[in-house]
C-alpha cells in the first residue's frame, strides 16, 4: 500500500510494557511515507517505569514522526474538524482505554481523538494489551468489535497459564491492520496463538 499523502493517528494508552514494541511499529509508518500525528495519554506523559521515563518515550516519539505529540483533549479536538487523520491506531490499546470507548466515555487526548475519527466514520483500529481481556473487559471488546468502522489488529492470549485472561495483539501486524481498515476489511483471523 501506499501511504505518501496518508495520515496516521498513532495513539499510544498506558500499557508501558508494550511502548519498546510499538515504536518500531511507528517507524514502518513513517519509512513508508505516512505522516504521523503522535496522541498519547496522561500516563505516557508524566509516569516513569521499570519500561522506561516518560522523557524518553516523548522524545522517541518526537524523534521518529517529527511531529509535536497530542497529549490534552484540547489539543485532541480539532482532529474531528479538520478530518486530519485517515486512519487512528490506539496501540496499546489497555484494558481501561476499551473500556472507556464502548461506554462512550473521553476523559483525555486519546478517547478524543478516536471519537473525532468515529465522527467523521473514519477508521480506529485497536491493538488491545490488557490483563483482564477476557474477564470483565471481555464485553468492552465485543460491544467494541460490532461497532462500525471499528477494526482489531489480531490478538490471543499472552500467558494462558500464568495470566490466563490477558490477551495482546500481535504489534508487528498494526500495519497490515490499518491497511485492511482503510479498505473497510477486518483483518483475519482476529483470533490467534500468540503463546
Amino acid at each position: 500500500m501506499n501511504w505518501n499523502g496518508l495520515t496516521v493517528g498513532y495513539a499510544l494508552s498506558g500499557s508501558h510494557c508494550t511502548f519498546a514494541e510499538v515504536m518500531p511499529q511507528i517507524q514502518k509508518f513513517v519509512d513508508a511515507g505516512a505522516n504521523v500525528v503522535p496522541i498519547v495519554t496522561q500516563s505516557l506523559m508524566t509516569t516513569d517505569t521499570r519500561f522506561g521515563t516518560a522523557e524518553e518515550w516523548r522524545r522517541q516519539l518526537r524523534d521518529i514522526t517529527g511531529n509535536e505529540i497530542i497529549s490534552t483533549v484540547v489539543q485532541a479536538e480539532p482532529l474531528g474538524p479538520s478530518k486530519l487523520l485517515n486512519v487512528m491506531l490506539i496501540a496499546p490499546c489497555t484494558g481501561n482505554t476499551t473500556s472507556k470507548l464502548a461506554n462512550a466515555l473521553t476523559d483525555g487526548a486519546v478517547l478524543m481523538a478516536a471519537k473525532a475519527q468515529m465522527r467523521n466514520g473514519r477508521p480506529v483500529v485497536l491493538a488491545i494489551s490488557t490483563n483482564d481481556g477476557l474477564g470483565l473487559n471481555m464485553a468492552n471488546i465485543a460491544k467494541l468489535m460490532v461497532a462500525k468502522n471499528i477494526y482489531f489488529v489480531p490478538f490471543g492470549q499472552d500467558d494462558p497459564v500464568n495470566k490466563p485472561n490477558s490477551l495482546v495483539a500481535k504489534m508487528d501486524m498494526v500495519m497490515e491492520a490499518c491497511e485492511h481498515a482503510l479498505q473497510g476489511r477486518q483483518i483475519q483471523p482476529v483470533l490467534i496463538q500468540r503463546a
